[in-house]
């Protein structure tokens, strides 16, 4: 899936995974944030994703009025408040994207897939 940006020189062609990656970074940027998670399929656990496998955590949809839905897969810190938590990463990653991609972001849903004990 692609957006699209239009301007007076031309249209700018952005795929899902370059907003899935800077959503991602966006994201880590969030007090509370560990990280993105994916889902084992061998034991159902999740697993924290790091460097640049960050963006299989996150999965970005194009709608049919180039409008971009963003659904977040994270693991959080132990003792945070996680609505504070997701109200924050929700405000942030949707002030960010739609700087850098000048696309408006329809909707974004964060599944919490784990906690973690941070030193």
């Amino acid at each position: 899936m692609t957006g699209m940006v239009s301007n007076e020189n031309g249209r700018i062609i952005i795929d899902s995974e370059a907003i899935a990656q800077y959503a991602g970074h966006a994201a880590l940027d969030c007090f509370g944030i560990v990280g993105m998670a994916t889902i084992s399929m061998t034991d159902g656990l999740a697993k924290l994703l790091k460097g640049s496998n960050i963006s299989k955590g996150v999965n970005v949809k194009i709608d049919d009025d180039n409008a971009i839905i963003i659904d977040f897969h994270i693991i959080i810190s132990y003792g945070v408040n996680i609505r504070a938590v997701v109200d924050n990463l929700k405000k942030t990653v949707k002030y960010q994207v739609e700087d850098y991609t000048s696309m408006k972001v329809k909707e974004i849903n964060v599944f919490v897939e784990g906690v973690r004990v941070i030193d």
